[in-house]
């Protein structure tokens, strides 16, 4: 079986049977007034997904990124931007500094994004290396967030709800769910008890989101990765609780990508209900889909299909007019002001002694190694599908003799296009051959396959990421002296499709020493666009 077809969780592939989606039918609908999936065409996976007032706000993993956990704002559940991250730096352990161990594939996994209406205040929890829970508070979506408490529970794949008498209370756990319930003020837990045992039939249920809708408990759960179920119970968050099969082998919208699942439920304004889920769909990543949903006379949701599968496009969510545009996931950054923009994220934390932005970003090395997957301050970018460009304007006069700097394709099999400084000569070069194993070790740090001598201080480097599903998809890579022609250099990279390094295929930006600290380059411009 394909990957897209192979049952998996983050704790191990399992092997579990197979069925047959259900769900009600919509006549298809193209019209001006409809929306197309994937909402978002960007890895943003594990989605919870909730509404507070006229905005809507989604949570997403990030594994080994830094800041982590970032927060989606929408107006109208379509056009989404980034508002800003609830975990500001990976504080779990040196390794998520790249200090003598590496946390790829380790740090923010699914995790639970909710407000707290009595306290106007919106919490961020999830569990770090099947250790501990960490719970962060912000009074807004942009931050400030601060950790608010440490819970020696971890809650594996947590949901939390905020119950209508104001009571916090955690869904979680593989296979085996259970349910905690926390303090007042959310600093400890009180009980925990187990809930529910998921049937041999199934398999793994897992990646808990926590509701109480109309008096009747949920705990809306994952069959990784080709399902959705759903616990009730009418008797108290502690159950006893009923399951029903939301939907399983269910034709996704995206060719050659995954079937819905993982996500969230939420309700407008006008009381309609929607579904959030992720498609994987590599290289990119997993991209979020929405869908419609009704509910039976006797309380259990129902996804709404078209031709018998999620709809690729659905009329658009009835809700008030937006009272701004959202600021979108594509475009240029010139990295003006004194914070880098919230679409960024680094390759675990950077030191943050070396780099800075106001006249561009400036990339000091913070590293001197060979190997790309240990250099510190890699910056990475989200790609944007179905295929997109990334062009970077960069200054590379301060370079040093050993300097590596470039733009790359960056994953567990990674390619970069930049320049090196050797000898006081500076030559562009295509570098393919990064390679990781499967337990995150690096295997090859890289292989030169291209190269152009250039003068000067300034050069443009140039990504194509074609990520569409369902093969090896190329990447290409060119460079220009001028910002207007630009010659192709190399072969192109053939992007990997496997899932296990959960997180997509990223643009990065690096500078990293291969002799000694001191050499810097500047970007003083990033484009990402698409056809």
């Amino acid at each position: 079986m394909s990957w897209t077809h192979q049952p998996w969780s983050r704790r191990s592939a399992l092997t579990a049977t197979a069925g047959l989606a259900v769900g009600a039918l919509v006549p298809a609908r193209a019209a001006a007034a409809a929306y197309t999936n994937p909402v978002i065409w960007q890895d943003f996976a594990d989605i919870d997904v909730i509404r507070v007032g006229d905005a809507f706000y989604a949570s997403a993993s990030t594994m080994h990124y830094s800041p982590g956990a970032p927060i989606l704002r929408s107006y109208d559940l379509v056009n989404w931007e980034i508002a800003g991250h609830s975990v500001p730096v990976l504080d779990f352990g040196a390794k998520y500094d790249l200090n003598g161990g590496r946390g790829y594939v380790r740090g923010i996994w699914a995790s639970s994004l909710a407000y707290r209406p009595s306290n106007r205040t919106f919490y961020w929890l999830g569990q770090i290396d099947f250790a501990r829970t960490y719970v962060y508070t912000a009074p807004a979506a942009e931050g400030p967030w601060n950790r608010l408490t440490t819970i020696s529970t971890p809650y594996y794949d947590a949901g939390l709800l905020v119950d209508s008498d104001d009571t916090l209370y955690v869904a979680y756990g593989n296979t085996t769910i259970s349910v905690a319930q926390l303090s007042p003020d959310g600093r400890t837990q009180v009980r925990t008890q187990q809930v529910f045992t998921t049937p041999s039939s199934v398999g793994t249920l897992e990646g808990s989101r926590f509701y109480k809708i109309n008096g009747q408990y949920y705990i809306f759960l994952t069959r990784p990765a080709n399902g959705q179920y759903i616990l009730k119970s009418s008797r108290g968050p502690f159950g006893p609780y009923t399951m029903r099969q939301v939907l399983l082998d269910l034709r996704g919208p995206i060719p050659g990508g995954g079937v819905p699942h993982q996500g969230g439920l939420v309700q407008t304004q006008s009381g309609a209900w929607y579904y959030l889920a992720f498609v994987d769909a590599y290289p990119g990543g997993r991209m979020p889909a929405l869908a419609p949903v009704t509910w039976t006379p006797d309380g259990w949701p129902v996804v709404q299909l078209v031709d018998g599968a999620w709809g690729t496009s659905y009329p658009r969510p009835a809700v008030p007019t937006p009272p701004r545009q959202v600021t979108p996931l594509v475009g240029v950054d010139t990295f003006d002001g004194t914070t880098l923009k919230p679409r960024w994220e680094w390759n675990h934390n950077p030191d943050n002694t070396k780099w800075s932005v106001g006249n561009g970003l400036t990339l000091r090395t913070a590293t001197v190694t060979h190997d790309l997957y240990w250099a510190r301050n890699t910056l990475t970018h989200r790609i944007q599908g179905p295929t997109s460009t990334a062009t970077v304007q960069l200054d590379h006069s301060a370079m040093r003799d050993g300097d590596r700097a470039g733009l790359a394709l960056l994953r567990d099999s990674s390619a970069w296009i930049g320049v090196r400084r050797d000898g006081g000569a500076t030559r562009v070069v295509m570098v393919n051959g990064l390679t990781m194993d499967s337990n995150w070790n690096t295997t090859g740090t890289g292989t030169e396959v291209a190269s152009a001598a250039v003068s000067g201080g300034r050069v443009w480097l140039r990504a194509t990421a074609d990520i569409r599903p369902g093969s090896a998809r190329p990447g290409t890579f060119s460079y220009s002296t001028d910002g207007t022609t630009f010659t192709r250099l190399g072969p192109a990279f053939s992007m990997g499709n496997d899932w296990r390094f959960f997180m997509g295929y990223r643009f990065a930006l690096f500078n990293h020493a291969t002799q000694a600290l001191g050499g810097a380059v500047r970007v003083t411009r990033f484009e990402l666009s698409t056809p």
